[in-house]
């Protein structure tokens, strides 16, 4: 959830004798929950939501800590989203105001309360507000280290005496795979992340880093022989939707644009074209690895598909030179072989394979025309 910086500003006018020493006292009415919201129809949403509340009768509070915030007013916003130096911040807003925002969207929202001692509430209360107050609100985001949720996971585990469990549906599962299946309804942005998404996230997940997980992992984790939570409760239900097929986002729009550009391909000027984009678009591949910084964009095997080596084939085409052209072939070929090998068990194979066959087109009419122009 995305809360305004009046929010911020005015929670912080209302604390600031108490803050002013970063915490102020809990009763013994207090309670601190981790709250797990479902996913929405927007991109940035699909994955849910993590926040942590804590609520004191006794004082009349009852603040929900979003480390979820962002500012797309931002200078150069997407550009810092890529290179990995986006500030994203903790904001704070009343648990009402919270909750009418996922009611109006039709999100689920459920909480679990933490079955933590008095100064463990305090301990975790102090810390929440020290962050608010000062430049430790703002932190750099990182897709699969540093979100929301790992945020709010690092503020529990710091204050219990033990650790969370890891005990989830996702176990086992590598960063891709979990990526992958919140995907389904958004095509074009699953390809489009998978292909951007290099070898780090092919390794076996390590980390608490989505909403469902993180709720999993706490109702999972005892300490001392006792739950460190209560179970999950649903306070407030999503809205059925009914999910309508959308051609223009799915596999179905995309396999058809690729036998359109099989078809296009007979004409030279497309064929140079896409050769030209396909290779600009794999030399960002292979650089952008090293102006970023999120590690999940290095090492992208993915250009060995969407290879920059497309570039220098349309250059040589226009020199004329057939041996370099059948060369240049020759090993994109190849580069296809070592993908196809490395790519048997990615979860994303079959929306690639698309773009494989274009590819392997291409080249075989390249490969074609620059026979016959031999043979001339």
């Amino acid at each position: 959830m995305r809360s305004t910086l009046f929010a911020l500003l005015l929670f912080t006018i209302c604390f600031l004798p108490f803050t002013a020493k970063a915490q102020f006292e809990l009763t013994d009415q207090a309670k601190v929950t981790l709250l797990t919201c479902g996913p929405g129809d927007e991109l940035y949403s699909t994955f849910g939501h993590t926040a942590i509340r804590v609520a004191d009768s006794g004082r009349g509070l009852d603040i929900v800590y979003n480390f979820g915030t962002f500012d797309f007013s931002t200078p150069n916003f997407y550009l810092k989203f890529v290179k990995g130096d986006l500030q994203y911040f903790v904001s704070v807003t009343s648990y009402r105001e919270f909750l009418q925002e996922y009611e109006y969207y039709g999100r689920s929202v459920q909480e679990q309360e933490l079955l933590l001692t008095p100064q463990q509430k305090q301990s975790i209360a102090n810390e929440l507000n020290s962050i608010l107050l000062s430049d430790r609100r703002f932190y750099t985001y990182k897709f699969i280290d540093r979100n929301c949720t790992t945020m709010v996971a690092d503020i529990i585990a710091a204050n219990i005496n033990g650790k969370i469990s890891d005990e989830t549906s996702d176990k086992g599962k590598t960063n891709r795979e979990i990526i992958y299946s919140y995907l389904g309804n958004h095509f074009y942005e699953n390809l489009g992340i998978n292909l951007i998404f290099g070898y780090k996230t092919d390794k076996i997940s390590d980390k608490l880093f989505l909403p469902q997980e993180l709720l999993e992992g706490i109702s999972n984790t005892s300490i001392n022989g006792k739950p460190l939570a209560t179970q999950a409760t649903l306070v407030n239900a999503a809205q059925p939707k009914v999910k309508s097929f959308t051609f223009w986002n799915s596999f179905y729009s995309y396999a058809l644009a690729v036998l359109l550009l099989m078809w296009l391909t007979r004409y030279k000027v497309i064929r140079l074209s896409y050769m030209a984009i396909t290779g600009l678009i794999g030399l960002f591949f292979c650089t952008v690895g090293f102006y970023s910084f999120h590690d999940e964009i290095s090492q992208n095997y993915n250009a060995l598909l969407v290879n920059p080596l497309f570039l220098l084939l349309v250059v040589v085409i226009f020199a004329g030179k057939a041996k370099a052209i059948r060369t240049l072939c020759y090993i994109l070929f190849a580069c296809f072989a070592v993908y196809i090998l490395f790519m048997l068990n990615k979860p994303h194979l079959l929306i690639v394979l698309p773009l494989l066959a274009l590819n392997t087109v291409t080249l075989l009419r390249i490969l074609r025309t620059n026979q016959r122009t031999k043979s001339v």
